[in-house]
């Protein structure tokens, strides 16, 4: 659970007005901050990721496309095109990507993890003139 992933509960606040609740999210969100044993191994092996990922984008909100690809290229820490449009962002040593995508006026922002040889996540942006959102699943090769 990331801090980011919290803010969707601001009515829980509201309704409790308890701060014991407070802080127990603050402590899990620490928790979370601090890697288990098999990530932090993994943060070790810069380049495990590398290679051509062929990512899958569902649209779950607005009027965009239902499903697109595209082909990423991972290099080190770095995420780049592996074809068509421009791709910017990098990957964590533990798999934790985020990517921004831009074609002509369309733009989209994602983030999630890779994991072995698949990952997914959640990606939102405007594409042709709409606001849309949703899902992305990837696999390598």
């Amino acid at each position: 659970m990331t801090i980011r992933s919290l803010a969707i509960f601001p009515g829980l606040f509201a309704r409790t007005g308890a701060w014991p609740g407070i802080f127990a999210l603050i402590v899990l969100a620490g928790a979370a901050a601090v890697p288990n044993p098999a990530e932090a191994r993994t943060a070790r092996s810069v380049g495990s990721y590398d290679g051509v990922w062929n990512v899958y984008f569902f649209t779950r909100a607005g009027n965009c496309s239902s499903t697109n690809s595209a082909p990423f290229t991972v290099s080190g820490r770095r995420v780049s095109s592996a074809g068509g449009g421009r791709v910017t962002g990098g990957i964590s040593g533990a798999g934790y990507v985020s990517v921004r995508i831009s074609l002509g006026l369309s733009a989209a922002s994602g983030t999630g993890r890779l994991a072995g040889n698949s990952g997914a996540g959640r990606w939102s942006g405007i594409i042709s003139g709409d606001r849309c959102s949703g899902v992305w699943q990837a696999r390598r090769g």
